[in-house]
């Protein structure tokens, strides 16, 4: 029965929801039809009962909503136009209530089913803004008061129910009211948390969890300085050649397997990719999380990605070669940007980094002597000698060729 119920539902947002549509958008589209679609169910059920009771005006108020829900529905998922249709059903929600209540007798003898009135305002706080909803809850208050005033004239001119009726009539109301509330909201609040769920995912995508996680949490400005990290740069030898003759698809179909590569190995030795400019590829060692052995890990990373380059191009049948670059030394990292969030590193360790990545070798793991220094005993080096590097001077530089035996 449930699985049924939800096949009925779910074809019923397929009726109304556009691929275009914003997660918001949809979700507030499914949780009005879902809300409209149960009162129309309860308000047959209410018709039924006062035209077994002998209350045929009475009868018709319920049945109106229902038969104006499923026109209503029916040219929204015809024309698409969610704004008339929105404020149709709330303002149904919101009269119809009170309408029912005059003409069954008032407060007591209705059971005060003007409560059914009081999911419009509901309806209306997740719909529109909270100022457009306080017109609509507004109206309810209004409505309220005018019931109080008018109901001794409407009890006085209607037969009441049987005492046993109207309490029945006070427990469906109330609990009906209550169960439809709550399972509408509890779809919404569900489906509001599942949406939450993937914008934070892809914000995890976007940025490093840490750093991402502090955003969530409200953190306004994220800036932190750094002592020691290891930066690394890589970039493919010959790439601008080599797309002049390639199409766009071969380009950018090469680029996503070494870089995938390279993102599986920043996983797997601990390191946070930064960036990718063209056919450049940063990535960082001991930040956003600090770690003694940044490095190491580094080294360990760029070793690793002259092998992925390797197997890359065995597997396309490509001479491919990255020249990667590394240093280390202070940096500090943050977030800029408001709508589109990016986790950049700044710092010699960055500037020094990019030189050696420029001036190094396809095939080759340039370093610094801050990385030799860093690393001797536990690595082998070839020394490259002093060399001028611009904007930086003269500079001893080696080449990293592997692990000590």
């Amino acid at each position: 029965m449930l699985a049924a119920l939800a096949r009925v539902r779910d074809q019923l947002f397929r009726l109304v929801i556009r691929p275009d549509d914003r997660p918001d958008e949809r979700l507030k589209k499914q949780a009005l039809v879902l809300t409209s679609v149960t009162i129309s169910v309860a308000a047959l059920v209410w018709s039924a009962m006062y035209l077994w009771l002998g209350r045929p005006l009475a009868a018709a108020v319920p049945l109106t909503y229902t038969v104006a829900s499923v026109l209503g529905l029916a040219y929204f998922a015809r024309s698409g136009n969610f704004g008339p249709y929105r404020l149709s059903q709330i303002s149904l929600m919101l009269v119809l209530p009170f309408l029912l209540q005059w003409s069954v007798g008032g407060f007591v003898n209705s059971g005060a089913v003007m409560v059914w009135a009081f999911t419009g305002p509901l309806a209306a706080l997740v719909l529109y803004s909270p100022r457009r909803a306080a017109v609509f809850f507004a109206g309810f208050v209004v409505l309220t008061l005018v019931s109080g005033v008018i109901d001794p004239i409407v009890s006085a001119s209607t037969a009441p129910l049987p005492a046993e009726l109207r309490l029945l009539f006070f427990v469906l109301d109330l609990g009906a009211v209550a169960a439809v509330v709550y399972a509408v909201l509890q779809y919404f609040v569900a489906q509001r948390e599942q949406a939450q769920l993937e914008t934070d995912r892809l914000l995890h995508n976007i940025l490093p969890v840490p750093v991402a996680d502090r955003l969530i949490a409200g953190e306004p400005r994220i800036a932190d300085d750094y002592a020691a990290v290891t930066v690394l740069f890589a970039d493919v030898a010959g790439f601008t050649p080599l797309a002049r003759q390639a199409s766009a698809a071969e380009v950018i179909g090469l680029l996503d397997r070494i870089f995938s590569a390279f993102d599986e190995l920043a996983d797997r030795f601990g390191l946070e990719k930064i960036k990718t400019i063209g056919d450049a590829y940063m990535a960082v060692a001991g930040a956003p999380v600090a770690r003694p052995d940044h490095v190491l890990a580094a080294a360990d990373m760029a070793l690793a990605m002259l092998n992925a380059t390797a197997q890359v191009s065995a597997d396309l049948g490509r001479t491919l070669e990255v020249r990667i670059g590394m240093h280390t030394g202070p940096a500090m990292a943050g977030v800029i940007g408001k709508r589109k969030f990016f986790y950049d590193v700044w710092g010699d360790a960055v500037n020094v980094a990019s030189r050696m990545e420029t001036f190094g070798r396809p095939g080759r793991i340039h370093v610094s002597g801050a990385i030799e220094a860093a690393l001797r005993g536990q690595y082998r080096f070839e020394e490259r000698g002093t060399m001028e590097i611009k904007g930086l001077g003269e500079m001893n530089t080696f080449f990293l060729l592997g692990r000590a035996e």
